[in-house]
């Protein structure tokens, strides 16, 4: 059944979906319409709020384009291939390849999302390297993993409402992760998605004369050049390994203290780690240098494309824009279908705000007093935002690029099985959020 319907999703999106900075562009054009049309807004007034947040996120830009390359770095190193390739070699069938990807995404989400995303793609990039399946479902399915990551430990939204000091707490306090997080319902959720995102993705699986291969060659790393038989002192030093081992084995000790003095895991520690692993794994800044800079290839959708999604948050925030259509979906809610409804709100709006923090300081302000006034609980609220600002990145390019990026491919040649994805994730989750 899902195969079938994969089929006109897929060839759909492959006719119909532009370039990733194409849809940026036109999602611009879409919410300074609706700004225009719902709420009023002035054209001048619009483009001042559109240029004013335009480069609002670059600091995330850049640590979205480090999650890319340092991940890269590490996985392409000697020991993280020999590991990966290992892994790969568990895929006995086309079959077992989609559900191994989709497991290994799964996990690796459900502790960090940045390091789901860049762990995923490199993983799909070995097993294709190994068994003849199709490449656009091997890597949709890697990217499918990454719906998990706001209900797993590095979510947003629960660790915010979690931390002393929030911007929420004089109304709601703080909210343990055990009420969110680890809450049975959530792990429900978590559990769920295990067992169906890889069925589903399996399920997908077209028919081998209908598969998209991918040459394994066109997937190797380049390999660093060797090293000449009278290398020279500036030679010397770049291929030394004591170089790599003076520097990397200071920041790792520095990544220990900073976990046994209770540090958190957030995205500049995972691109810490992945930076001094990796150059403890090359031993040599000549190969270290060879996979930066193929991995920097990878990134120039997140340098063109970042800034203009900051600009489509500014319209939608300082508009009043997302408020309003949170507004309209607790308009028909009641205390036990506020979660559900927040899900659904969320989704939409994540389209818009592809950013789990910026959509809880948008969605906050309207869902923690109805949740007040409906006597709903806070903290399914607050879960409803996280899964849905989760869901419809399965729709939204926006955390896709890095994946494709490390794995070659356009947003197009993987967005039909994502709907796909999409709509068994609604309903999973939109299910269990409706009847907790």
């Amino acid at each position: 059944m899902l195969r079938v319907l994969s089929r006109p999703a897929t060839r759909m999106m492959e006719r119909w979906l532009p370039d990733a900075f194409i849809f940026v562009i036109v999602l611009t054009l879409v919410a300074a319409a609706a700004a225009m049309l719902t709420q009023g807004t002035h054209p001048v007034d619009l483009i001042q709020m559109w240029g004013n947040g335009f480069w609002e996120l670059l600091q995330f830009a850049m640590q979205m384009l480090l999650v890319l390359v340092t991940g890269f770095i590490l996985a392409s190193s000697p020991p993280v291939r020999k590991i990966l390739a290992r892994m790969a070699g568990l895929a006995k069938s086309r079959g077992a390849a989609i559900v191994l990807v989709t497991v290994v995404s799964l996990a690796a989400s459900w502790i960090n999302w940045g390091f789901g995303l860049v762990v995923g793609a490199i993983f799909a990039k070995e097993i294709a390297r190994q068994t003849r399946v199709d490449y656009r479902l091997l890597v949709a399915s890697a990217y499918s993993g990454f719906i998990i990551w706001h209900g797993g430990i590095s979510g947003s939204i629960p660790l915010t409402i979690a931390t002393s000091g929030h911007f929420t707490e004089s109304q709601i306090g703080v909210i343990p992760t055990s009420q969110t997080i680890f809450a049975s319902w959530n792990l429900m959720i978590v559990a769920a998605l295990f067992v169906l995102v890889p069925l589903a993705n399996r399920l997908m699986l077209p028919l081998e004369h209908e598969q998209v291969l991918v040459n394994p060659e066109n997937l190797r790393d380049r390999e660093t050049a060797p090293r000449s038989a009278l290398p020279t002192p500036a030679e010397r030093l770049e291929t030394s390994p004591l170089l790599m081992y003076l520097i990397g084995i200071p920041g790792l000790a520095w990544l220990m203290m900073h976990f046994l003095n209770g540090g958190a895991l957030n995205l500049n520690i995972v691109n810490f780690m992945f930076l001094f692993l990796g150059i403890i794994c090359h031993g040599s800044a000549r190969s270290l240098l060879a996979a930066l800079d193929e991995g920097v290839r990878g990134g120039a959708g997140i340098v063109i494309q970042f800034p203009f999604y900051a600009g489509i948050m500014a319209i939608m925030v300082q508009s009043g824009l997302a408020a309003n259509l949170s507004e309209w979906f607790v308009s028909i809610s009641t205390a036990t279908t506020l979660p559900f409804w927040s899900f659904i709100s969320a989704g939409i709006v994540n389209i818009f705000v592809p950013s789990g923090g910026g959509q809880w300081a948008v969605q906050a302000p309207v869902m923690l007093p109805a949740a007040e006034a409906l006597g709903a609980d806070v903290a399914k609220v607050a879960m409803g935002v996280a899964w849905g600002d989760a869901w419809t990145n399965m729709l939204q390019p926006f955390w896709a690029l890095p994946m494709l990026g490390i794995a070659g491919l356009k947003a197009r040649d993987i967005m039909g099985f994502c709907v796909i994805q999409l709509l068994v994730v609604g309903i999973v989750v939109g299910g269990i959020l409706y009847y907790i």
